[in-house]
């Protein structure tokens, strides 16, 4: 009874307090409603492109007798015909997968912004010293530049005619600070340009060679049912991210509380009244299962929010069962208690939060290897080292969640195999800490290292 009202003092002073309610409610709710207004400022911004007068220098090494630099001339400039609504369907037909077009994106953006860079070009001689004109470009952009040579592009004499190695390329120098929309811009009226006298020396049509390589296509799956739904197979890679986010997150909320609440404790001394009405045992286990009621809640509010997200717009057909759910709520149990239980000695060995910060960076460490495997681990949930990471404490249940989101999960023998390992786990974790808790309680001065606590837990 008494370890319920300590879980129930535990949990209380901290899911109810101010802090709490705003960073776990309030800030991923003003974080959702504001997505919108997020979105329209973005693309505001990419609408907002600057205004840029200057030059790009050509060197051109091939033997194209200008037809190159006409090329690129015409594809650098925007008329004031230009300024018009893009024709829609040539906009879809760039969208679905033709020919990318700088000049239509020159366009759109003209459109939308009514403004317009003008970049010129320069055209030198074929054996121009390259570095001469880069001197030119040492200073930074600034707004003020106007006419200016904004970079040089260098074009490789195999550029246009095949030989033994193949095509050449093109090399493009800008000066620095320059905004990448005008480098994209300027990039791609050479990449376009050098295309279209390649196509013109093979005798190929350009508009017939893009409808040709457009395919339209819908990917579909079929469900359990037999209906007929969008491909899942997208959203099954970020899945086994958010699954551990989710675990990390309130399972690390709860054991990071309960190392903050019993180091303030016992700095103030009031662990010594407490311990006049209750047992060291007691404590601890209160401690821990009122903080893990507060992960729990997190895990239930943020996984409902999302289960009901994915639900709104179709999203999680297939991809969170109830089995999923039920499994994310196991591994959870035994994570947080392992981690608890190591929270608690911590707090329960040192006197300050500063002397706890190099204590929790072992556990802090073991925690960030799933996340940083995450991705090699649900492409390959089947290897060796997801398999081996699967059955290892304290990560095997953060390891085990990665894969349960995967295309390929566990099967069951694996899952009841792990959490009876993960159960051991928790179990000699708990100990551990019991012992350190209990003799570390009442001890101040020096933070102890690693023998200290094995010495503890000895004496214990």
């Amino acid at each position: 009874m008494r370890v319920i009202q300590v879980a129930i003092r535990e949990f209380t002073s901290t899911a109810l307090t101010k802090g709490f309610i705003i960073g776990a409610l309030v800030f991923p709710a003003l974080i959702f409603s504001a997505m919108p207004l997020v979105v329209k400022l973005i693309q505001k911004a990419e609408k907002a492109a600057p205004v840029v007068t200057g030059r790009m220098v050509l060197v051109d090494q091939t033997d194209s007798l200008g037809s190159l630099a006409d090329h690129i001339e015409t594809r650098l400039r925007v008329e004031e015909s230009d300024v018009a609504p893009v024709d829609p369907s040539r906009a879809a037909e760039v969208a679905s997968g033709g020919e990318p077009d700088p000049e239509l994106a020159q366009r759109a953006l003209a459109a939308a912004t009514g403004k317009r860079s003008v970049i010129t070009l320069e055209r030198a001689a074929s054996d121009a010293d390259v570095g001469a004109l880069r001197e030119d470009l040492r200073e930074a952009y600034t707004d003020t530049m106007t006419d200016e040579v904004l970079a040089i592009a260098v074009v490789s004499p195999s550029a246009l005619a095949e030989g033994d190695e193949g095509f050449g390329g093109f090399e493009l120098i800008h000066r620095r600070k320059l905004d990448d929309r005008v480098v994209d811009r300027m990039s791609s009226s050479v990449v376009e340009s050098v295309r279209d006298l390649r196509y013109e020396g093979a005798g190929l049509d350009r508009d017939r060679l893009a409808s040709l390589r457009r395919v339209t296509s819908e990917v579909r799956e079929v469900t359990e049912t037999g209906a007929v739904q969008d491909s899942t197979t997208k959203l099954g890679v970020i899945l086994p991210f958010v699954l551990l986010i989710l675990l990390i997150m309130s399972a690390m909320t709860g054991g990071q509380y309960l190392l903050t609440t019993t180091v303030e404790e016992k700095s103030s001394r009031v662990v010594e009244l407490l311990l006049s009405a209750v047992s060291p045992m007691q404590l601890m286990f209160g401690k821990i299962l009122g903080q893990m009621a507060v992960g729990l809640a997190l895990l239930v509010i943020y996984t409902g929010l999302g289960v009901a997200a994915a639900t709104y717009f179709s999203l999680a057909s297939g991809l969170v069962t109830p089995l999923t759910l039920a499994l994310l709520g196991a591994y959870f149990f035994l994570a947080y208690i392992m981690i608890a239980s190591f929270m608690a000695a911590i707090g329960s060995a040192v006197n300050e939060m500063r002397e706890a910060q190099s204590m929790m960076m072992p556990i802090m460490m073991l925690i960030m290897v799933p996340y940083m495997l995450v991705f090699p681990i649900s492409r390959d949930p089947n290897s060796v080292l997801a398999m081996t990471l699967s059955f290892l404490p304290p990560i095997s249940p953060f390891v085990m969640v990665i894969r349960t989101g995967s295309t390929s999960p566990p099967a069951l023998w694996e899952h009841a195999v792990a959490i009876a390992i993960a159960t051991i786990g928790a179990y000699v974790a708990v100990w551990f800490a019991a012992k350190v808790f209990r003799v570390g309680l009442l001890m101040y001065g020096k933070p102890p290292n690693l023998k200290t606590l094995i010495r503890w837990v000895r004496l214990a």
